[in-house]
This record gives structure tokens, sequence and C-alpha cells, in this order.
């Protein structure tokens, strides 16, 4: 991701984007990529506010502009143990800026501000004993207390790691299993204004030491 931050610039192609995204995770050990193949969800713009499934991505034919907002959703995997990853970044003055939450434009600092607060939430409310429908009831309740809504296309806002994709448990209702019944899960939301034309995402991977959610 650092690699990415650091080479985006205006008239870019968002394939390139995604080619040197993938590249550089194989070059850093990664052996393949665990969701449908792909190792870099790559979005601009408007386009943010997309959620869809791996299956039906393709990366859009659209160049970086000088004032810009991308999302990119990382999924290394080396022997078959699963890397998740996802940050916002955002182009100001033609310049990848290397702190997101620093952009003079107000719409897309709210909006990196929001996932950094909504992160701090989970580890403050997350116990080994809740369900992840319980978590997903705290923290979509603080989206919206955010004046945010939650855009994943099934509405959940993270999942369990695990080595074979159809093993995975969401945080979503419904859900009863508890947090401690998975060794790591992630915490992805995806998020807009209401009705807003930009979508904010920030993945981390967390497990329990002990009673107290970490970020590894």
């Amino acid at each position: 991701m650092k690699v990415a931050q650091q080479s985006i610039r205006p008239g870019q192609n968002l394939t390139a984007v995604r080619e040197l995204c993938e590249q550089t995770m194989l070059s850093l050990g990664a052996d393949s990529f665990w969701y449908w193949g792909i190792g870099a969800f790559v979005f601009c713009g408007t386009d943010t506010i997309q959620s869809v499934p791996g299956k039906s991505y393709k990366t859009a034919d659209r160049v970086i502009q000088a004032e810009d907002i991308i999302t990119i959703d990382l999924s290394p995997q080396r022997n078959e143990i699963w890397g998740d990853f996802a940050r916002t970044i955002i182009v100001e003055n033609g310049e990848p800026l290397q702190e997101s939450k620093l952009t003079k434009r107000q719409e897309w600092r709210e909006g990196i501000l929001a996932e950094e607060q909504l992160h701090a939430a989970l580890i403050g409310v997350a116990r080994p004993a809740m369900t992840f429908e319980e978590l997903h009831t705290r923290m979509n309740a603080h989206i919206l207390e955010l004046g945010f809504e939650n855009i994943d296309f099934l509405g959940n806002l993270g999942h369990s790691i695990e080595r074979k994709s159809a093993d995975r448990v969401y945080i979503e209702p419904g859900n009863t299993l508890r947090l401690d019944e998975v060794e790591l899960f992630t915490f992805e939301p995806h998020i807009r204004r209401p009705n807003g034309d930009f979508g904010f995402k920030h993945e981390n991977i967390y497990q329990f030491n002990g009673a107290v959610l970490a970020e590894i």
C-alpha cells in the first residue's frame, strides 16, 4: 500500500495501479491472491461508492485526476494464509497525500476521520463473548451517529480470516457466533455520506489479546 501511495500520479490508469499493487505483493512474498484471484480492488472518484462481489469486479478504464480519491483493497495470500488490507488515498494538487486525513477537501477529510473513529470505537466495544451480530449492531449504529451509511453490497462490516473463502463468517445480522470463536477477523466499513458521491474504506485485521482486541 505504501508503494502505491507513493507512486500514484494523475494520468495513471487504474489498471496500472492494480498491476503495481499485485506485482509488489508478489515481490514481497505473496504467492497468490485469495479473493477471486484478484490482488487489488481499485476504484477512484465517484466509483468509490461501488460495492461489488469479487466475481463481478472489473478494473475500470479510468484515469486518476489531479484532485482525486482512490480506494484500494488488497488480498494477498502466502501458503494459504491471507492478508486483507484497505485504505483510502487522496491525490491533491497532483500529488498523493501520505496522510489522507490532511486533505483540504472537507468532505474527504470527514470520511477519512470517520473511518479512524470507527476503528477506535471497535477496539473500545468489542469483547470476546460478543457475537458478530451484536458487533454489527453496535458499529452500524456508530456509523449512523457519525452521519454516514454502510454501503457494503451485503451490509456486512467484515469477516473472519480463513483458509477457504467459503468458510468465512461475517459481521452481519443473524450471526450468533462469538467473536472469540474465530482466531482473526477483519473490520472494513465501506461508508459514505447519505446519497454522497464518494466512498471511504479502511480495513485492518484484528485478534484478541486476552480480553482486549488488537490490530495485527
